[in-house]
């Protein structure tokens, strides 16, 4: 398909312009500028708000199912151990090194490319819309969540992030709490007070030794893990108040609220979750899209990382070129073959797909 190919090379350069760029979460305007235009060049008519861009199919049928082609362009910011420039976008080779250029922006000039390649389609089976958003990282409230009011009913969503081209058919949960134990405070040369740290330790053992019931064939256990704890103003007071924090990885067996609820009945500390709305996901084995990549040799899997996956609240499979273990990692880079097969994959996986 030289028309693929092409669109497939301009895909390249507009990363390489992406990974010049910074965007970091919440800063990420000028690359949605650099989308627009893009989008804009080649007679997609997009539309901005805030920092996301999206396109819908010119032959847009409100009859038809609509599919969502989602990825991200924000980033994390680069660590002191980078060795090359983040910002460097040096190919050596068949690789382009820099910040984003795996996660997620490989998948998101391929998705580019393939909604350009349906675009003008008037046979298409389905709508398509592709939106390439921001705060990502964060799960920030002007991401994904601020864009899917603004757009139609969505009955598939396609998010792309780095899973070798396999299909991500479930995708772990999270949830944070803030936790806190209460005492009251005395002279620690004394027998007196309350201490707080104590209570909380109690607590931090309860939650370590315990076992969520429900495991998911496909994503295992629930995983809690108390990542910080802090008490106490000075040596010889015996501290009143002692906060630490669990992350909690949920499956599709449980919801958010249910394992907050859990979490509150196992422990006498306050229980606060920052939020309840990154939910875990899953797509039935049976479903078209997944059938098709079966068919097509993709390997299916459980996903441990979240996404903005977890905030659509319609059917969805995560699926992207890169490697998700080359993510917030020193020398981040991309292969432009996988970019390459990253847009052919896309549209194999949607040529001729019946919802």
């Amino acid at each position: 398909m030289p028309e693929l190919t092409a669109l497939t090379d301009d895909a390249i350069e507009l990363l390489t312009q992406l990974v010049q760029t910074p965007s970091f979460s919440r800063e990420e305007d000028q690359t949605a500028e650099l989308i627009f235009r893009f989008l804009a060049f080649r007679g997609a008519r997009p539309q901005r708000d805030a920092n996301n861009v999206w396109a819908v199919s010119k032959h847009f049928d409100p009859a038809k199912p609509t599919i969502l082609l989602n990825s991200h362009h924000d980033t994390v910011k680069p660590g002191a151990s980078w060795t090359a420039d983040p910002f460097g976008a040096v190919v050596e080779g068949d690789r382009l090194t820099g910040l984003g250029s795996n996660d997620a922006g490989a998948s998101a000039v391929s998705l580019l490319a393939t909604f350009l390649h349906f675009h003008e389609r008037e046979n298409l089976p389905y709508n398509l819309i592709c939106a390439i958003t921001a705060e990502e990282e964060v799960s920030g409230a002007n991401g994904i969540r601020r864009l899917l009011p603004l757009l139609p009913q969505i009955d598939l969503g396609i998010v792309g992030e780095p899973t070798q081209m396999d299909l991500a058919v479930a995708e772990k949960g999270l949830v944070v709490l803030d936790c806190v134990a209460h005492g009251r405070t005395g002279h620690a040369a004394r027998e007196e007070g309350e201490n707080a740290l104590y209570k909380a330790l109690d607590d931090v053992q309860r939650l370590r030794d315990y076992r969520f019931e429900r495991v998911s064939e496909l994503l295992g256990p629930v995983k809690l893990t108390v990542t910080q704890l802090q008490a106490g103003t000075q040596h010889n007071v015996v501290p009143d108040r002692c906060t630490f924090v669990a992350d909690v990885r949920t499956n599709e067996l449980y919801t958010n609220p249910e394992v907050v609820e859990l979490v509150r009945g196992l422990i006498g500390a306050e229980v606060t979750p920052r939020s309840t709305h990154l939910n875990s996901s899953r797509i039935p084995l049976t479903h078209p899209l997944v059938q098709r990549g079966v068919a097509l040799g993709r390997r299916t899997f459980g996903s441990v990382t979240l996404s903005d996956q977890s905030m659509m609240p319609f059917t969805t499979v995560k699926i992207g070129p890169g490697d998700s273990a080359r993510s917030h990692t020193p020398d981040e880079y991309i292969l432009l073959s996988e970019i390459r097969a990253g847009v052919q994959g896309y549209v194999e996986l949607l040529e001729g797909l019946k919802l």
